[in-house]
């Protein structure tokens, strides 16, 4: 038998003999938007540039300002006239190659440091490595090869795991607050990396000397004069200082208590520290992220609020108080007393002079590439979660565009509520509403809308007619408080999902909890304990989760669980009995069953009427199916491959895949976020079809003999685009290595012909 003969004989012998149960690779088509990444990335001076989502801000010593423009992952230059040019990455093309200005790659740089001499270092994050950048835009990595890691080492022999903040002493050495290892790292200009503090993959709020020290998930890092290191201990909710000789100390704040009070040393608090820098008298600047505000902290350990209100959002440009920030990332001090800041929500770079004066120095915040429209005519700022309503209208949320979208069968996307690019947190209807950043939706079966509205750490509800009321929460408000309505509190909720009795399931992320919300608006955690984290199983409090992104509830009540932070999936019952349904806590790739399999940062979980659970595995670029029994097989796309590609099972591409629900026919959305789309995925063996492919079979009816095609007492459509007649027992297909059409019968594979301009997903020709 020859290979084609081979293979469609498989395929027949596997549709006649899987059962149902079995995993089928799915048809993806994309039923909103365009998989063009808006323009977020201008050149030009002033409100004329465009950044999106810049992390980074370093200064050097004549006035320029360095950006690291995550997003778009690329390193931007700001002359001190405002003029933005992008010194090295291409806007929107993601990478790690070396090379000279446009042909160098980046993948989510989130911070950057300037030496004496011109040259800028870059914390390359997601590609795990440290790079340079000569003043002519030159790119070459320094440590580090791509691989996570730990070793210490020189070069690439070196290895980290997501470094995330970057500084320089005066001798020229770096260090690296290398987020996901728990440590700061030290590169000599050789390129020799050793680690200064913390034991890697060992999380905690121990001060000590080296190993015996430990973080939690360190964002920044600032080098003094004297040779200290300080670093924001994003996690820990506090400043903390490393001597030359590795000694470390709580600097301000006080470990695990969060907060935004000026004070001195412990009595001060921080809500979400990330940058910080220093200058040259020893003062440090932190952007304390949560808070949108800019902290001061002198070198005896006073905390003041130099610019900003906690924990109002804005973009106001203004003195001190009445300035307002939307979740700074950074904030590096030049020689003349100047603060530039990275003002990360507002895609914006911001100027505070020594008196506390707050301008906009380059971008302009408010841009929002949103549109509604039909099909592709429609555009998605950041498609974040969906939902699926009994009617087949799917809901969007799109997060840093604030608003809710609506999508009709028929492919036409309005807004629901919410107004494009505005933020705030009213209740309201339709426009009139606002939100801030909302992460999480879900739909009930009336029509009725539940939104984590994450920036506002507040509930919502949106009914059927678009009137937007707050359930829970109050926004503004950070906590982990059981009550009820506005009296209950939240941390940065991402997830929500709503069970057939009305019941709203919340992963509170920030508070490492599952939250339930009962139709009365009654408040309690149904499983975790607030500010504790861990990958433990057991019965409510007992049981531990590290950044639970997503949740979905089956018929039965049962909740299942996105935990993102340790890479598996748990299962929790109505009597909060937490268990893994699957991976390990170690990230990858892997189908399997149980803790055989792997995922890496899965985001967004939904089940469909039969307990199938089916996961955005995002950092995998993958979308996952998880049988009851814990079995895990890949349904689309193919692990660490982005792209924006529709076809059948591994042959389809997604790029950062955030969420997934299905409906009741059993197709499948999919929030495809950095596509800025949304992907539909039809299951043949449901019954669902596929344009393309009944063109296919319309066109091979036309060209061979009625009588060996009658109707088809059932039908299917497999990964390889098979029909199969009941009649005459009887197969069709197309093979993708020669675009021809084959009919197989009697155990006789014919060759009917090519199907000029036919594919799976276009449609007739």
């Amino acid at each position: 038998m020859n290979k084609l003969s081979g293979l469609l004989f498989s395929c027949i012998l596997l549709l006649a003999a899987v059962p149902a149960a079995v995993a089928a690779a799915l048809t993806f088509t994309t039923l909103a938007g365009v998989a063009t990444t808006p323009v977020k990335s201008a050149d030009g001076t002033g409100s004329a540039a465009q950044f999106y989502s810049p992390r980074g801000v370093a200064t050097d010593g004549v006035g320029n300002v360095y950006v690291a423009d995550s997003s778009n992952n690329t390193i931007r230059k700001i002359t001190p006239a405002g003029e933005v040019t992008t010194l090295a990455g291409l806007a929107g093309v993601q990478g790690r190659n070396d090379g000279s200005g446009t042909a160098a790659r980046f993948l989510d740089p989130y911070s950057l440091v300037a030496d004496s001499t011109g040259n800028v270092y870059v914390a390359d994050t997601s590609n795990n490595m440290i790079r340079k950048i000569t003043p002519a835009g030159v790119v070459t990595t320094l440590a580090g090869n791509g691989a996570q890691g730990s070793a210490d080492g020189t070069g690439t022999a070196a290895s980290f795991r997501e470094p995330r903040g970057i500084a320089v002493d005066g001798a020229g050495n770096l260090y690296v607050a290398d987020y996901m290892n728990q440590t700061v790292r030290k590169i000599t200009p050789a390129g020799v990396v050793t680690t200064l503090a913390g034991t890697a993959g060992v999380a905690g709020s121990s001060d000590g000397t080296g190993a015996a020290a430990s973080f939690k998930g360190l964002y920044g890092v600032a080098a003094d004069s004297a040779g200290n290191v300080f670093v924001a201990d994003t996690a820990n909710r506090c400043i903390r200082k490393i001597t030359p000789a590795g000694v470390v100390t709580t600097f301000v704040g006080t470990a695990g208590t969060s907060g935004m009070t000026d004070g001195t040393g412990t009595a001060a608090r921080f809500s979400e520290p990330r940058g910080i820098s220093a200058d040259s008298a020893g003062n440090l600047y932190v952007a304390d992220y949560g808070a949108h505000t800019i902290r001061k902290i002198t070198a005896a350990g006073v905390v003041t609020t130099l610019a900003g209100t906690a924990p109002t959002p804005g973009s106001t440009d203004a003195t001190g108080a009445a300035a307002r920030f939307f979740s700074p990332s950074s904030a590096a001090a030049d020689s003349s007393g100047n603060v530039y800041v990275a003002d990360t929500s507002n895609n914006t770079i911001r100027k505070i002079t020594s008196s506390g004066v707050v301008t906009t120095l380059a971008g302009l915040a408010g841009r929002s590439s949103s549109v509604d429209g039909s099909g592709a005519a429609a555009r998605f700022e950041d498609p974040y979660s969906v939902a699926v309503d009994s009617s087949g209208n799917l809901y969007v949320a799109d997060a840093t565009d604030h608003s809710i979208r609506k999508i009709t069968p028929a492919g036409v996307t309005t807004t629901l509520a919410g107004k494009a690019g505005s933020y705030g947190s009213t209740d309201g209807s339709g426009s009139t509403a606002r939100f801030k950043g909302p992460q999480g939706i879900a739909v009930d079966s009336a029509g009725t809308l539940y939104v984590a509205d994450t920036g506002n750490s507040a509930i919502r509800k949106i009914t059927a007619a678009g009137v937007v009321s707050t359930l829970a929460g109050s926004a503004g408000s950070n906590g982990s408080s059981d009550a009820t309505g506005t009296a209950a509190r939240f941390s940065e909720p991402n997830g929500i999902a709503v069970d057939p009795s009305g019941n709203v399931y919340v992963a509170d992320t920030a508070n490492n909890t599952i939250r339930k919300i009962t139709a009365a608006g009654v408040v309690t955690t149904l499983a975790g304990t607030a500010g504790t984290n861990g990958l433990t199983n057991g019965t409510g409090s007992a049981a531990r989760f590290s950044v639970p992104f997503d949740l979905t509830a089956d018929s039965a009540g049962n909740v299942y669980v996105c935990d993102h932070g340790n890479h598996v999936i748990r299962k929790i019952t109505p009597a909060g009995v937490v268990t893994t349904l699957a991976g390990s806590g170690v990230e990858g790739q892997s189908d399997g069953s149980g803790a055989a399999a792997s995922f890496r940062w899965p985001s967004g979980i939904a089940v469909d009427s039969s307990g199938t659970v089916y996961l955005a595995d995002t950092d995998n670029h993958v979308i996952r199916q998880i049988t009851s029994a814990g079995v895990v097989t890949t349904v689309g796309g193919t692990a660490r491959l982005n792209g924006s590609t529709d076809g059948v099972g591994s042959a389809a591409r997604f790029f950062n895949p955030k969420d997934v629900t299905v409906d009741s026919s059993g197709n499948l959305y999919v929030a495809d976020r950095s596509n800025h789309t949304i992907r539909k995925g039809s299951n043949g063996a449901s019954g669902s079809t596929n344009a393309g492919a009944d063109c296919l079979f319309n066109w091979a009816e036309s060209k061979y003999p009625t009588a060996l095609f009658p109707a088809a007492a059932s039908q299917t459509v497999s990964p390889y685009y098979f029909r199969y007649y009941a009649g005459p027992q009887a197969y069709l297909g197309v093979s993708s290595s020669d675009g021809h059409v084959y009919y197989y019968a009697a155990g006789k594979l014919s060759d009917i012909g090519a199907l000029s301009g036919w594919s799976a997903t276009a449609g007739c020709p």
